[in-house]
């Protein structure tokens, strides 16, 4: 009875924190677990049956989606695929040259620089669209691929995470040690620093990937022939029209299921890294 009493505070001091994960968690996870479950139903059982109940019409809604428009999810996803790995492979690689520089170089205005990239990291993305839309107009890129691709190279969060994990992960004396040896410094980066930072890197990667899948907005404005529409603003077009056309609202749906599912592989392949990482770390150790 003494030993359960002592700990009662310890327990207490944590059941708080695990109330408000569990939270937290319910609340990202019941919109997820709603799409599924609604991708399973037939139109006839998407507004007639209990919300979480589940429905006989997923291979068909799959078939729907996959034959719509002859092919034209394939064609958004390849869109989306395009955007998000393209624009994300060199946003990472811009992100990281910028944080390993900011992190490695004394010169002239690198605080106002940084504290200018920290600035834009407050800066919500909704706010820049229209600029962005100015800007690719007088340059005649509106509507084409560019359009999406160049607004998202330069990442502010990305170049902040990037030199927070070079100061944190690429020592100082490691570096001046390969210069003594005679070492240029593009070889340096190249041979220590960019190894050294490729967990970074994937973070990078991944959170990129993330919200450049998940954009909506950007594409939305910029682009106009639905050849090029990545899949948000490809399903967003279905809904807009399952007000003539109910069927369309079972497509859309099992689309956005769909949709989350190379989020998920991603992140699964992902975890790779980190684990190498946290292992390398406790070799070294």
């Amino acid at each position: 009875m003494t030993t359960r009493t002592h700990l009662l505070p310890h327990q207490r001091a944590k059941l708080l924190p695990t109330i408000v994960l569990l939270a937290g968690a319910l609340y990202c996870l019941v919109p997820v677990a709603w799409v599924i479950v609604a991708a399973t139903k037939a139109s006839g059982e998407l507004f007639s049956t209990f919300t979480f109940a589940p429905g006989t019409g997923l291979l068909d809604n799959l078939r729907d989606l996959f034959s719509y428009g002859d092919g034209r999810f394939v064609l958004w996803a390849a869109n989306s695929a395009l955007y998000a790995v393209v624009g994300s492979a060199a946003s990472t690689l811009i992100s990281t040259l910028a944080g390993y520089a900011m992190a490695k170089y004394d010169f002239r205005g690198r605080t106002v620089l940084f504290y200018a990239i920290l600035a834009g990291v407050l800066v919500p993305g909704m706010t820049l669209a229209i600029p962005q839309y100015l800007i690719m107009s007088e340059t005649n890129l509106v509507g084409s691929y560019w359009s999406v691709l160049l607004p998202g190279l330069i990442s502010p969060f990305g170049i902040y995470l990037a030199r927070v994990y070079a100061l944190s992960s690429v020592p100082d004396a490691t570096l001046e040690a390969a210069r003594i040896d005679g070492a240029g410094e593009y070889r340096i980066f190249g041979s220590i620093g960019l190894p050294m930072m490729l967990p970074g890197m994937v973070t990078i990667f991944m959170l990129q990937f993330v919200g450049t899948w998940n954009n909506f907005l950007l594409p939305y404005i910029m682009l106009s022939d639905e050849s090029k529409f990545p899949i948000t603003v490809g399903l967003y077009t279905l809904l807009a029209k399952g007000s003539s056309e109910p069927a369309l609202y079972g497509i859309a749906i099992v689309g956005a299921a769909v949709s989350v599912v190379p989020l998920i592989a991603l992140l699964l392949f992902l975890q790779r890294f980190w684990r190498l990482d946290l292992l390398s770390g406790g070799l070294k150790g």
